[in-house]
């Protein structure tokens, strides 16, 4: 049995979430691994609070892949 960090779930398989346009109530979609989302309608954008188990866990970079936890991080490879 492979062990799975549950701190991480969402950003392995992201998940949609709605949200209502502060500025003019308009649904915007956002999904769980994903920083911002603009809305459609005025293009207000939200931001997404991943805050994780990314940002101190030692194994992150191998239990989400090089490109979440650069993404994540805003660490580039030197």
């Amino acid at each position: 049995m492979q062990f799975t960090c549950p701190g991480a779930a969402n950003l392995r398989n992201p998940t949609l979430e709605l949200r209502t346009c502060p500025q003019c109530g308009e649904e915007i979609e956002i999904f769980s691994d994903e920083m911002k989302a603009s809305c459609e309608r005025c293009g207000f954008i939200i931001f997404n609070d991943i805050i994780s188990c990314v940002r101190w866990c030692r194994y992150a970079k191998e239990c989400v892949g090089e490109d979440m936890y650069r993404k994540i991080t805003g660490k580039e490879e030197r």
